[in-house]
């Protein structure tokens, strides 16, 4: 789902003659194959290629500045797009149809022990929603690249256009996912920030997600493109 909106967000943000007038920075994408697999592959984001792609473009500006490569890593900045967890919205609806139609006592007991399992899966404020925008991923043990700074930088894009942001923290005593996030930015050296749409079924043949999300993700990435570089020339972080 990524791909195609990154490619869009991408042409859109460079469609008119003046786009790239006021921009110091170069806008890419990158796609890598073998995610699922570990990424351990000539393909893959454990590969050098974006490596390899970096060296020969910042090489095309100035090919006698032989630290410019590791000035361009320094104020590059990394959105690694993938999918996000969505919790199942239909679980308290089905228990309150249960105890005000059908009258099963035994029926509603059963459903309200398996809906609060599954919601017990979640931190209270980290429940991602259909329909409720991109979602930025934090995991304290890195398998999310998120920092603090990189949330603020996307987050506050959002703000800017009044689209919705949610954020997602896997409870400490559960097994987390990981993305090519933590792979690029600790192979490169690149500020990086985990998002993803939010989706249900995720790896299934029958994944799900919602259509204002796909809207929300190409207004929000056409967005960075266009506004990151002015943006993060405001940002000061204090060392």
């Amino acid at each position: 789902t990524s791909c195609p909106i990154l490619f869009q967000a991408l042409v859109e943000s460079t469609s008119t003659d003046h786009s790239l007038d006021h921009e110091s920075g170069v806008r890419m994408v990158a796609l890598f194959d073998h995610e699922e697999v570990g990424s351990d592959s000539a393909q893959g984001a454990g590969s050098p290629a974006m490596l390899d792609a970096l060296t020969r473009i910042t090489g095309c500006f100035n090919h006698s500045n032989s630290k410019l490569l590791e000035k361009a890593i320094q104020r590059s900045f990394l959105v690694s797009a993938d999918m996000a967890h969505a919790l199942h919205p239909n679980y308290m609806v089905i228990v309150v149809f249960l105890d005000q139609f059908m009258g099963s006592q035994v029926c509603s007991n059963i459903l309200i022990e398996n809906d609060l399992s599954f919601q017990e899966k979640h931190e209270e404020n980290h429940q991602p929603k259909l329909h409720g925008g991109l979602v930025i991923k934090h995991n304290a043990n890195q398998r999310y690249a998120t920092n603090a700074v990189t949330a603020f930088i996307f987050r506050e894009i959002a703000e800017r256009h009044q689209l919705p942001i949610q954020d997602f923290v896997v409870r400490n005593d559960m097994a987390c996912g990981s993305t090519i996030g933590p792979i690029l930015a600790s192979g490169v050296g690149i500020r990086t920030v985990d998002i993803g749409a939010p989706q249900l079924s995720m790896h299934s043949i029958r994944e799900m997600c919602a259509v204002d999300d796909v809207n929300y993700s190409y207004e929000h990435l056409k967005a960075y493109f266009e506004e990151f570089t002015e943006l993060d020339n405001k940002v000061k972080v204090d060392c």
